[in-house]
């Protein structure tokens, strides 16, 4: 096995994806059992999403889930991917992180994003406007000011300030200057277009500056990975969540995962097949040996010292089974 597949942390990003003939509590539920079988597999960390007034996913708040899943395990990190700075007042923010760390301690992270409700109607229910992501690197700056005790206010955030809850920038758009103008580690995706994840790590390698949140540049690469006993069965693992985005292109809204069957049961309209395709392409799957061989491509050219996996699909031991031959090809530490 690749030397450089070795010495790289894998973790995992769930979003709580939603399957039809499943309910959205029974999503929740998935992602704190998926986060015991990680940690026994031995991957790094696993972080839960946020989103609002989506079908197909149940994860909207997700220091509260974070909660339940390190309520639930022992040793692997638990963080978000992300909190969106955008939607919350930086205060809450930073108390709630430091209830976690109190509880968790040596276990939280904050991974943290500049996106606002996915509709103006979700916006509005926020109190938030489109405009307000342009703020990203204020909010964010106000958030750290809470831990380190420095927000001029004379308020103290409790019981955060003081702590140390590890920060990580999400890449969107200017993510990437921001995360290197505050030094904080960069998680950026996703592997299928690479040209442009490559533009962005460069960017952020050279304009990191040193920071009391981390000396150096770290970098996180983001997306998806499937693996099975064949290409084609890893392919199917991918074929439920092309669908939804595809589907959430053309119709407005983003549904629960379908199996791959009904998917290919279906007659698409032109323009539905022509997003489904472009949600296959650049994918990263196939069996063991062929993503190890495109796993070290990728982390030769980004330098990445993690992978971090976003996989949704809506078999779940397919997804199990993917994630513990990911675990078995990068020499994980099992538990």
């Amino acid at each position: 096995m690749s030397s450089l597949i070795a010495a790289t942390r894998f973790s995992v990003l769930d979003r709580s994806r939603t399957r039809q003939g499943h309910d959205g509590p029974e999503a929740l539920r998935d992602t704190v059992r998926l986060a015991q079988d990680l940690e026994s597999l031995g991957y790094h960390r696993i972080w839960v999403s946020e989103h609002h007034g989506v079908p197909g996913v149940a994860g909207s708040a997700p220091t509260v889930l974070a909660a339940a899943v390190a309520a639930a395990t022992r040793t692997i990190r638990v963080g978000t991917g992300g909190v969106m700075l955008p939607n919350h007042r930086s205060l809450v923010v930073a108390e709630q992180f430091g209830v976690l760390e109190s509880l968790f301690p040596g276990r939280i992270d904050m991974g943290l994003g500049r996106s606002v409700g996915f509709t103006d109607g979700v916006r509005k229910a926020l109190g938030r406007d489109k405009h307000d992501a342009d703020d990203f690197a204020a909010h964010l700056a106000e958030l750290l000011g809470w831990f380190r005790g420095t927000s001029g206010t004379g308020v103290h955030a409790r019981p955060a300030e003081g702590l140390t809850v590890p920060p990580f920038v999400l890449a969107v758009g200017e993510g990437a200057a921001i995360a290197a103008e505050a030094g904080l580690p960069l998680v950026i995706g996703d592997l299928k277009d690479r040209e442009k994840m490559l533009r962005g790590i460069d960017t952020y390698r050279a304009a990191f500056r040193p920071s009391p949140w981390r000396a150096e540049p770290y970098v996180v690469v983001a997306g998806t990975v499937a693996v099975a006993a064949s290409e084609e069965q890893a392919h199917r693992l991918l074929i439920p969540e092309a669908w939804s985005m595809a589907y959430a292109r053309t119709h407005g809204t983003f549904p629960p995962l379908p199996t791959a069957e009904y998917v290919r049961s279906l007659t698409m309209t032109e323009k539905e097949r022509g997003f489904y395709a472009s949600g296959l392409r650049g994918q990263l799957y196939g069996t063991e040996e062929q993503v190890a061989d495109e796993l070290e491509r990728v982390l030769e050219e980004s330098g990445a010292q993690e992978v971090m996996v976003t996989t949704s699909t809506h078999d779940r031991a397919g997804l199990l089974d993917s994630f513990r031959r990911l675990a078995r090809l990068a020499e994980l530490p099992a538990r």
